[in-house]
């Protein structure tokens, strides 16, 4: 058994394989596996991987997105840790160490994540996970370095170890024991957030998920889906409903969600009133589809489950003001 499993979602990525994993394969140690897990590829994603001998092919015969593609491609991995590595990510030299030797030296650590740089703006940080995540008392997710679209510079001011709430699935790395024990990704949210909502479980549960600056990828970021897409838009606030409804504690669940409900509307008019009208739709259907994936068999009893799991009612990393008000009153972006 490996110590740790590098895993690479691939999904016709042919062309980020091509460019990628020369730089997986050169700065990661021999000791690590490097595994690329297929969701079904129809394009020459299998020749590119054929050219790194070093590099395991494990076809998944299908697109089970991005959660459940993971969830079926680990269960047949064995190792200490995880790293879910996007297929869009380069690493740099010493890139793996410090996050396995940080999980090592504390135990009470389920998951870090390194710093994430943009790709083509190579001094910032990039959208999906920057310096770490946290989330606000609405639900709304953001990261140090990064707030709704605004991006820092690194200046070095995120350059020490810190505990988050949550650590981004572009470079995920994950003590196998705890994915598996605390369910792994949700498969219903097919993607998007998904790591959020793993990450909230893994504090209910009295783990810490932790930033490891040492380490530092750079990431293209919408490799699947582009930032303009009404798919993505639908994703996000879909899950992010969801994703709310499963963790929340009832006293939280009722005023939040009465929140984010006219919060939701608001952000829909503003997407129909700036001529966005397909994100607009893409809103309101997720607010649709939200309401009624809630009240399926399946979601009720993952709610249940959490709460009756639940150590830590509200894990560290979950503020207690909203950024929407910071951000686009008090216009505070960082």
């Amino acid at each position: 058994m490996s110590k740790t499993a590098v895993v690479i979602l691939n999904w016709n990525g042919a062309q980020f394989l091509k460019q990628f994993l020369p730089s997986v394969c050169l700065h990661t140690p021999e000791a690590a596996e490097i595994i690329v897990a297929d969701n079904g590829s129809t394009d020459t994603s299998h020749d590119a991987v054929a050219a790194f001998p070093r590099v395991k092919w494990l076809p998944l015969g299908e697109n089970y997105g991005f959660a459940e593609g993971y969830n079926r491609a680990l269960h047949e991995i064995t190792a200490d840790y995880y790293v879910l590595l996007n297929s869009d990510v380069e690493v740099t030299p010493n890139w793996l160490e410090p996050m396995t030797d940080f999980l090592d030296k504390h135990p009470e650590v389920a998951a870090c994540q390194p710093k994430i740089k943009s790709y083509h703006q190579r001094s910032f940080f990039e959208h999906a996970g920057a310096a770490g995540g946290l989330i606000d008392a609405l639900g709304y997710p953001y990261c140090r370095g990064r707030m709704f679209d605004h991006v820092e510079e690194d200046r070095g001011q995120y350059d020490q170890a810190a505990r988050i709430f949550w650590a981004s699935g572009a470079c995920l790395c994950i003590r196998s024991q705890l994915y598996h024990e605390t369910g792994g990704l949700d498969k219903d949210f097919f993607a998007h957030m998904e790591e959020i909502d793993l990450c909230w479980r893994l504090g209910c549960h009295g783990w810490a998920v932790f930033y490891v600056p040492e380490s530092t990828v750079f990431h293209i970021g919408g490799g699947s889906l582009p930032k303009e897409n009404p798919r993505k838009d639908y994703l996000n606030f879909r899950n992010n409903l969801l994703m709310l409804y499963k963790n929340l504690p009832p006293q939280q669940l009722r005023r939040v969600m009465m929140a984010r409900y006219w919060m939701d509307l608001a952000a829909a008019l503003q997407a129909l009133l700036s001529g966005k009208k397909a994100t607009a739709k893409a809103i309101m259907q997720a607010r649709k589809d939200y309401s009624k994936m809630k009240q399926t068999p399946d979601f009720v009893v993952k709610r249940q489950t959490n709460l009756q799991a639940m150590r830590v009612q509200k894990p560290f990393g979950i503020i207690r003001r909203s950024i929407v008000w910071d951000y686009y009153i008090r216009k505070k972006n960082r």
